[in-house]
């Protein structure tokens, strides 16, 4: 694509009218609830392994259950809006959400607490793209860049501010608080959608594809399972990973196939001859991988390497979120000006200065103002990037295929950031392993008092050898972040450097197909 002057916007096209703020003010609190609820409940699992009294592998599941839930909802929920509308599904899906939120914080044993988690996962897997899906109507394509910022902030603070709220309320209060914390939460989100969204108007009435939905669903429940089980297991190379990846792969390849044979298929691959989408796919999937593997190392570092708490590593990845509220505002109005192709890039070059600078060099006493500065400039980055890029994705699309457009973002996001999690964790184990980190019988997934307690009848020369080698490990596993950020420019370069309202209907879809 070339460049070429953007066409004159009416100023009263260009502002955020009284509508689309009431419309973000509803999803940004679904979004803040599914979110937060993620990263709250992963660090309350030594808590549930101790009042519930079981291992990490059957506490874990609680996180697995909600994830399964998710990856099985998802691809459901485009249908669904059109089917029913967007209003009625947010409220069902709100209500689930709470109604799961409030059985958790009763839960009498683990088994109970895993089986509400999957009505809360139910909910919360609705939420996001019910939300991108309202928001991107009500705002239209010269305004998507904007809008898409106001989401972008539950999605970039979450990861931050759960462990820091988690933290707090199981030390101040009790473990069922990190679930009450969502009711009173969702019932305003309940009461101001019934109130503020406006009634649905559904034309669509397309036959739901059974043969998707008993493809995708369980293949992506599969998929996303066999990935989940990489930490735990520290190697790809095992049964228990392998077995159910394949199958779920199996599954999607079988759900492509009849996708592109079917009519009206669950999600509509043929989406993809939008060029627009299709590099901003691109682009989010090794994005999401980078990013979400990154953002599992750095609190990691700070509890495992510099001893911290979960509350107070929390604290100290705030520079990360500062950063991404400073730039994600100013992003979203000059994606809507310019086009996302340039701020993207702009994005990853400051992602590339901030974990570059920084954090492959890292040892057991970096100064943390040094840490600091760099995770500023990574949020930065993170603020230029993340919604440009789902603006790039859904900014070009018919008012009938935005449902299933923000969907399969959404399902791309999901599975990308569950892969980088585990290639990450990956990398840091056999890392921790040829540098002999364990044996000082420290694991990456020991709690840091217990880490400290167990080196304590080593010689302190020994103590600060092997935390000097866990912290180069950690270096060595962020420049595994740094390559895929680094991959990540490839498809950026090809994202349209022009706002939606330029590009010509034969650019949306060219008339090649997929």
């Amino acid at each position: 694509m070339t460049d070429s002057p953007a066409p004159a916007v009416p100023a009263s096209a260009e502002k955020l009218d009284r509508t689309v703020w009431l419309t973000a003010a509803v999803t940004v609190l679904g979004a803040i609830m599914s979110i937060l609820d993620v990263t709250v409940v992963n660090i309350a699992m030594p808590t549930f392994q101790e009042k519930f009294d079981v291992t990490q592998a059957v506490a874990g599941w609680t996180m697995t259950a909600y994830t399964l839930a998710l990856a099985a909802i998802i691809p459901v929920t485009g249908w669904a809006a059109d089917r029913f509308g967007t209003k009625r599904l947010y409220l069902t899906a709100l209500v689930l959400f709470v109604l799961g939120s409030l059985l958790c914080s009763e839960a009498w044993n683990i088994s109970s607490l895993i089986g509400f988690r999957v009505l809360q996962g139910l909910g919360g897997g609705m939420l996001m793209p019910l939300g991108m899906t309202m928001m991107t109507r009500a705002a239209g394509p010269t305004r998507v860049g904007r809008v898409m910022a106001i989401m972008g902030i539950p999605m970039l603070l979450g990861p931050i501010s759960g462990p820091i709220l988690g933290g707090w309320l199981i030390e101040s209060y009790s473990w069922p608080w990190i679930f009450r914390i969502n009711l009173p939460i969702g019932l305003v989100a309940l009461t101001a959608a019934a109130l503020i969204l406006p009634r649905d108007v559904t034309s669509r009435h397309e036959p739901f594809d059974w043969l998707g939905m008993v493809l995708l669903s369980p293949g992506l429940a599969s998929l996303l399972y066999g990935v989940t089980q990489v930490p735990s297991h520290h190697t790809v190379a095992t049964t228990a990973v392998l077995v159910p990846a394949a199958v779920g792969l199996a599954l999607v390849a079988a759900f492509v196939v009849h996708a592109l044979n079917t009519e009206h298929p669950l999600i509509d691959l043929r989406l993809f001859r939008n060029r627009s989408l299709a590099t901003a796919v691109a682009t989010m999937v090794l994005f999401a991988c980078a990013f979400f593997g990154a953002a599992m190392l750095i609190p990691l570092y700070y509890q495992q390497v510099r001893g911290y708490g979960t509350l107070s590593a929390g604290l100290r990845i705030a520079p990360q979120g500062l950063g991404a509220m400073l730039t994600m505002p100013v992003a979203g109005r000059l994606v809507d000006r310019i086009g996302p192709g340039k701020i993207v890039l702009t994005g990853l070059a400051l992602i590339l200065l901030g974990v570059g600078s920084v954090f492959p060099w890292v040892d057991a006493d970096t100064p943390y103002w040094r840490i600091a500065l760099g995770l500023l400039v990574m949020g930065m980055g993170m603020g230029c990037t993340m919604m440009p890029t789902m603006s790039a994705a859904v900014a070009m699309l018919r008012d009938s295929e935005i449902a299933r457009g923000t969907t399969m973002m959404n399902i791309i996001n999901q599975v990308g950031s569950s892969i980088g999690t585990a290639v990450a964790s990956v990398v840091l184990t056999n890392q921790l392993q040829s540098r002999q980190y364990t044996e000082l019988g420290i694991a990456s997934n020991m709690a840091p008092d217990k880490a400290r307690q167990a080196a304590q009848h080593l010689p302190p020369g020994a103590i600060d050898t092997g935390l000097q080698n866990a912290a180069h490990a950690f270096g060595t596993t962020f420049l595994v972040s740094l390559a895929l950020i680094a991959c990540t420019v490839v498809p950026a370069a090809l994202l349209p450097r022009r706002p939606a309202a330029a590009v010509s209907p034969a650019e949306v879809v060219p008339a090649s197909g997929v």
